[in-house]
């Protein structure tokens, strides 16, 4: 049986019924030899069976231990921003998941973003670092995603966890959002907390101390996504207090939509009406018009909003007559700042040691 996203994600997450009870029973069956699959997958990688390609230039790899949600995409600019203030050409490698052929969403808002920083995505990460190291004469490559991607070699594993959901249920995918078991968390050299604003200080402490005990000598690092403006597809930017006080109706096709309405509440705005589509979604013309009739239904007065990962899909101005606005975040280091900057300027040193030296 096919389920839609949203079926799905009502399924995992405890919808009742015999029907549902059953069904998550066969899902928890199925997450079994998932999880000898990466069992073996990783122990053939740790003992050297299977071959890891090694770039010739630095590589420090973003990624997570659930499926989607952690925010990544805000990590990956805040890294490629850091290394190219500091002098650095770097280049972001990623799979394109829901790429279709052209460029996804993660993609479009980093070029959106990061104008100057090229972008290679594709299912072959090795084949992409030489790529990047040949045409585009890259000194370091950011690897979007790039924690369970063990073939191409990193000098530095950044692993997100996300405070307002860390486990992914926890269960291993096809029960719960987990891509591998807690473990894996000793292979990181930094653990990097998300969305810590979002949650109070006594959940934040118990995270901590399952990340300690699980991988004792891995530093961990407070992050938060905070909210900096609006955006529209003209490019035009609007102050966050525009939705204070404001009837909106939102809408995203990310990872974490809680996340995404717990940040609008924040803003002051009164969530009206709401619609999620499952992770990556590709808008087709249909879903487009399907959401004009939405709007159009909606008060007079109410406000559209999505995510930029949604908008730069979409490309709308206006959706039924009314304003459609993103909400744009960045991603700010609360604790750990420092050791992270030393971790990322350390990893470049070493590398133009050995290149003075050969």
């Amino acid at each position: 049986m096919k389920l839609s996203g949203e079926k799905y994600r009502a399924l995992v997450n405890g919808r009742r019924g015999l029907g549902s009870t059953l069904g998550r029973l066969g899902l928890r069956a199925a997450s079994l030899p998932y999880g000898w699959a990466v069992r073996l997958r990783n122990r053939l990688y740790d003992r050297g069976w299977k071959r890891i390609v090694r770039a010739q230039v630095p590589v420090v790899s973003v990624g997570n231990l659930t499926l989607g949600g952690t925010g990544k995409t805000p990590c990956v600019e805040y890294v490629a921003r850091y290394l190219v203030e500091h002098g650095h050409r770097a280049v972001i490698l990623s799979r394109g998941y829901g790429n279709n052929g052209g460029r996804n969403d993660e993609a479009l808002v980093l070029e959106e973003n990061l104008p100057d920083v090229l972008h290679l995505q594709g299912p072959d990460r090795a084949g992409l670092a030489a790529t990047a190291e040949k045409q585009s004469a890259a000194e370091v490559l950011v690897l979007d995603d790039g924690f369970q991607h063990r073939r191409l070699a990193r000098d530095l594993d950044l692993v997100l966890i996300d405070a307002t959901d860390p486990w992914g249920l926890k269960y291993l995918f096809p029960r719960g959002w987990l891509r591998e078991p807690l473990a894996g968390l000793r292979r990181a050299n930094a653990v990097i907390l998300t969305r810590c604003n979002q949650v109070d200080s006594g959940e934040r402490g118990r995270l901590r101390e399952i990340v300690a005990r699980v991988a004792p000598q891995v530093p961990i690092i407070d992050t938060s996504h905070r909210p900096v403006e609006l955006v529209n597809s003209n490019r035009l930017t609007a102050p966050l207090d525009r939705l204070a006080g404001r009837s909106v109706a939102a809408f995203c096709a990310i990872g974490n939509p809680e996340a995404f309405c717990r940040t609008l509440a924040g803003l002051g705005a009164t969530v009206v009406a709401w619609r999620t589509f499952p992770d990556h979604h590709r808008y087709s013309p249909q879903d487009v018009e399907e959401l004009q009739d939405w709007a159009r239904g909606q008060p007079a007065e109410c406000l559209m909003v999505t995510t930029q990962k949604d908008l730069v899909k979409i490309q709308k101005t206006h959706l039924g007559g009314k304003d459609l606005w993103a909400v744009r975040v960045c991603f700010r280091v609360e604790s750990g700042e420092k050791e992270l900057h030393s971790m990322l300027a350390r990893m470049m040193n070493n590398a133009q040691s050995v290149v003075s030296s050969s």
